[in-house]
């Protein structure tokens, strides 16, 4: 769907999202090996109608890519941690955003705070953790890091498709 002007409490970027759409999201973000038939089955739609709505969710950009959720445990980094970076300017968190090279790093956001940048790392164990926060460390602008290891994840989800903010 196309863009439109802005609603008052919605994200600028937001795309306009109707409940078949969102219907659709909630059941691919459940399960993306469904189908098109299952899905348009489920959705009461044809599957050529269905296959041109993901196709329209895809070119917008709302469904960013089709992935496997893999558990940490079981590839052998079970170790979840949360590492705040301290950096000594804007510029230097910038460059810091070479991290993504480190198979270790998952996820990788700048924040508000304390800290300039949040990382989600996955390591085998603390020996792993610690020779990431070393290369880390190594890095020029580098201020210091604070991490938070994991003992257990309740929940660990995408984004609703659910409404939200006005949007519709």
């Amino acid at each position: 769907m196309k863009k439109t002007k802005a609603i008052p409490g919605e994200t600028p970027d937001a795309v306009r999202l109707d409940a078949i759409d969102r219907k659709l999201l909630g059941a691919l973000s459940a399960d993306a090996t469904l189908s098109y038939a299952e899905l348009a089955e489920r959705l009461h739609l044809s599957a050529p109608a269905l296959h041109e709505r993901v196709k329209r969710l895809r070119r917008d950009g709302v469904i960013k890519a089709t992935v496997a959720v893999l558990d940490g445990v079981k590839v052998g980094r079970p170790l979840l941690t949360f590492v705040h970076v301290d950096t000594t300017s804007w510029a230097v968190t910038r460059q810091l955003l070479a991290l993504q090279a480190f198979p270790e790093v998952e996820e990788i956001h700048t924040v508000t705070g304390e800290s300039a940048m949040l990382l989600k790392v996955r390591t085998a164990d603390t020996r792993g953790l610690e020779h990431l926060l070393e290369r880390i460390h190594a890095m020029e602008g580098f201020k210091g890091t604070r991490s938070y290891i994991a003992l257990s994840t309740y929940l660990e989800r995408g984004p609703s498709a659910e409404e939200a903010s006005g949007a519709t």
